[in-house]
């Protein structure tokens, strides 16, 4: 049977004005449709502009499906009918299938004795082909000539799309466990310890609230460190300045895929370049800006943005799905055995594990990220985030730390493991209040859920635990290429998360709009609990730990061996919970927000919900964003609100109330006026706004019973308010905003590859990136400054003020008789009067 004309004639002309498998299409993630803009969506205006060579999400994805299936049905090849069945031979032998369709059988080799263990030594491949169930594929097509086929595949496809076959079957046979094979090297090296010394080390899950003792000697290290380089900083003398007067400031990226990842490069170089960067403990990350931590920690830069920003304009050229570079580097030594060494390890110390879309996307994200041009020089070390310690132990660089989220979705209409009936409906009302994602922070040290007070190695990381200890097979630590994939699996997010993106081409539908109101006001619940593409799953490190973990820990926790993790921007893109952290007490928070919608995402007004349920005094509220048409009475009485919580059952319902707010902000901008303007004017009248950096300062004082005034960023009339006694944290945001004065034609808002979802930057567009970064960084330089020294100031003034009050607590009265002291004893010596004086 002939494909109809019409589907191949789409196919032809996609193909025609764009290879199917180019690595140049990308979808603008900010461009708005309609007033929005989506993973979804493309931009109306970018269309008109270039309606013969762009091509919309859903019509891509439709053709990519449709010309790959086409293609298999078209250009059928043996080595595709083996690759879910074991090693064989292939014999003449043919059946028919009802069809009239000619079928090649495989012959399996004979096993022996490994018959009997035939589970033990099961290929790695056989594990992944259990989670992509393979088709019988047919071989020639009744009555369609070979080479009419040929010639059709030849136009459609690329020449390298033929080699395809045999490359999977090298990496098949690469990924068996038969003698000599690399599954079999790499599981042989596995369980030596020599080679991973953390296998013969016995894991215990940390319960406490303190940090681990590393972090702590850490920060001792890190402070003498930092001493000399704050004095030349902020001009100081190096002996005059006091390691207690060091302010703890913590530099954080935000999340945006490559955009956040090359902008993030370009804004941490400046810092270095300014001096801030040797003056900051913390550095953490979300998505992309976990990817540039990666980098940064690896001899890929041996420290070094310069060298960073010089790796991805040779990586980047090239999309990291690209099939011939990626078969490539899969294939071949030494970066196979790196790449794929998880897989294997995964696999062969559990066999029933899952083998996700983030794998994969984690391996291909390694490929193009930790293997230098040239690819020889690739380090083992570099693919074990436990290594990273030998950057900071000395303190001698900022301590990383990465973020993940888990989703706990309790199944509140079901009966438990018990049988017991359902929970009350006042428990459910709860349910809707409570934070539904639970945040894991990864760092050299220890991975670490501030909600379940728990923590365990970073070098134990996969390894199976029950009842707080290892149990098992201790296997080597998880690999970096999961853990890309989780930090950046975006695309793990839920219904709810999809179809707010694609709601404005909804709604445009003339008749759609009951629908629209049907799912957004009384599904949209129900979405948020459906994940359309299962997250990560690893070995969950609380498992069975009943009563050993505070109260608040689900009780599903306990019953799952296994935990799903996945992107922290489905949370917050902003990873600022981690730094909030008893115990790391940060004095300055600089923010490199790179989100796409830095605007309607107000990420900060969702921290402040977090400070209030934990109790953080010093978190200044009602910063971020302001919202649109409020005035300062209203944002009066929501501040007077949100310092009267008290109560835990407040504290969750002011955070729900947050994320509400969140979701309400994308309503107000699809429906009032302001949506009709360009994503453009969007970013223009954001920074008329805020500005490239904004500053503002928390309080500790105690609330009283006026209402505080509405929050005013700090400029340098009032940078007092900095230095003041009952100063809390201090918060510097840099949005990642258009400068047409120092970078002209370089927007985030417009330009096409700055898309979240695109992943190829050529190198002179990382070069805009980065100028447009270090523009930003330029034009909040003095006001960084002068922020870091007024704290450094305020710490200096309570320092010496404890002192003088220490030394006045310390002195001794004494008595004096004429001119000699004579004891602690009123006393008449020689007619000489004693008197108390103190010495």
């Amino acid at each position: 049977m002939i494909p109809p004309r019409s589907v191949l004639s789409k196919c032809l002309a996609g193909a025609t004005r764009r290879p199917l498998f180019s690595a140049r299409t990308r979808i603008n993630r900010r461009t708005p449709f309609n007033g929005r803009h989506g993973f979804f969506t493309t931009s109306r205006q970018a269309a008109e502009q270039k309606t013969g060579s762009k091509v919309g999400i859903t019509r891509a994805v439709g053709l990519s499906t449709t010309c790959a299936l086409l293609a298999l049905w078209l250009y059928p090849h043996e080595s595709l009918t083996q690759l879910s069945k074991p090693l064989g031979l292939v014999t003449d032998e043919k059946i028919t299938s009802k069809d009239g369709v000619e079928i090649k059988l495989i012959k399996g080799t004979e096993k022996g004795p490994q018959e009997k263990n035939a589970k033990e030594e099961e290929g790695v491949w056989d594990g992944i082909s259990k989670n992509f169930q393979g088709l019988s594929l047919p071989v020639t097509l009744p009555g369609t000539p070979e080479n009419i086929t040929d010639m059709v595949v030849d136009f459609i496809l690329p020449e390298w799309t033929k080699s395809i076959p045999g490359l999977l079957r090298k990496l098949q046979r690469e990924l068996e466990m038969a003698p000599g094979s690399l599954a079999a090297e790499i599981w042989e090296e596995a369980q030596d310890p020599y080679t991973h010394p953390e296998v013969g080390w016995e894991a215990k899950v940390r319960v406490s609230n303190t940090l681990c003792d590393e972090e702590k000697t850490f920060l001792e290290r890190r402070k003498k460190v930092i001493v000399p380089a704050l004095a030349k900083y902020l001009g100081l003398k190096e002996e005059e300045t006091h390691p207690d007067d060091i302010p703890t400031v913590a530099m954080c990226g935000s999340g945006g895929g490559l955009r956040a990842l090359v902008a993030g490069t370009g804004s941490f170089l400046a810092s270095t370049e300014d001096g801030l960067f040797d003056c900051v403990t913390y550095a953490s990350g979300v998505s992309g800006s976990c990817w540039l931590q990666s980098l940064y920690y690896s001899s890929v830069t041996s420290n070094s943005f310069q060298r960073a920003i010089d790796h991805l304009k040779a990586r980047l050229g090239t999309h990291i799905a690209d099939p011939p570079v990626a078969f490539n580097s899969l294939t071949s030594a030494p970066t196979n055995k790196y790449l794929m060494s998880g897989i294997v390890e995964k696999f062969k110390g559990d066999p029933t594990a899952s083998f996700s879309l983030v794998d994969v996307y984690g391996i291909l994200l390694a490929a193009r990220l930790l293997v230098p041009k040239g690819e020889l020089a690739v380090s083992e070390k570099d693919f074990k985030l436990s290594n990273q310690r030998d950057y900071i132990r000395y303190g001698q660089n900022p301590l990383p730390i990465y973020t993940a989220v888990r989703h706990e979705i309790p199944e509140m209409d079901e009966q438990d493991a018990s049988g017991n009936p359902p929970v009350s409906e006042e428990a459910k009302e709860r349910a809707k209040k409570e934070a539904w994602f639970q945040w894991f922070e990864i760092t050299p040290y220890e991975i670490f859920c501030e909600e379940f007070s728990a923590g365990i190695p970073t070098w134990a990381l996969g390894r199976k635990f029950k009842n707080g200890s290892d149990t098992g097979l201790r296997l080597p630590e998880v690999r970096m290429p999961l853990l890309l994939g989780i930090w950046g699996s975006a695309f793990c997010a839920t219904l709810s998360h999809y179809y707010r993106e694609i709601r404005p081409i909804i709604r445009s539908i003339v008749g759609f709009g009951s629908i629209d109101g049907l799912i957004w006001n009384n599904l949209n619940e129900d979405l948020s609990k459906v994940h359309p593409i299962d997250p990560a799953s690893m070995p969950n490190f609380v498992y069975g730990m009943h009563g050993k973990l505070p109260e608040t820990v689900p009780e599903s926790v306990y019953d799952n061996e296994n935990i799903q993790l996945m992107d922290a921007g489905m949370s917050n893109n902003l990873p600022i919970y981690p730094l909030l952290r008893p115990g790391r007490d940060v004095d300055i928070i600089i923010s490199f927000d790179a989100s796409a919608d830095i605007k309607t995402d107000n990420w900060l007004s969702v921290v402040e919900g977090y400070a209030i349920q934990r109790g953080i005094k010093g978190w200044p509220l009602g910063i971020g964003w302001p919202k649109p048409g409020a005035s300062p009475k209203e944002t009066a009485r929501q501040l007077d609100k949100a310092e009267s919580v008290s109560s835990p059952s407040d504290s969750e319902s002011y955070l729900a109330d947050a994320k509400i707010d969140q979701a309400t902000r994308h309503q107000q901008v699809q429906e009032d006026d302001t949506s009709k303007k360009t994503e453009a004017e969007k970013q223009k009248q954001a920074s008329d706004e805020l500005g490239y950096c904004t500053v503002w300062v928390g309080t500790t004082q105690e609330r009283t019973s006026e209402p505080p005034p509405p929050p005013k960023p700090i400029d340098d009339e009032s940078n007092w308010r900095l230095m003041e006694p009952d100063a809390g944290i201090a918060v510097v945001y840099l949005p990642f905003l258009a400068n047409e004065k120092k970078v002209p034609g370089v927007d985030p808002a417009v330009s096409e590859y700055m898309s979240t979802w695109n992943f190829v930057y050529r190198p002179e567009e990382v070069d805009d990136v980065v100028r447009l970064a270090r523009a930003n960084y330029e034009e909040g330089r003095e006001q960084i400054k002068a922020t870091v020294r007024a704290v450094y100031e305020r710490k200096k003034r309570r320092r010496e003020e404890h002192v003088r009050k220490v030394k006045m607590s310390r002195r001794v009265p004494r008595w004096r008789c004429g001119g000699s002291v004579v004891g602690d004893r009123r006393d008449w010596i020689g007619g000489w009067n004693c008197f108390r004086y103190p010495v």
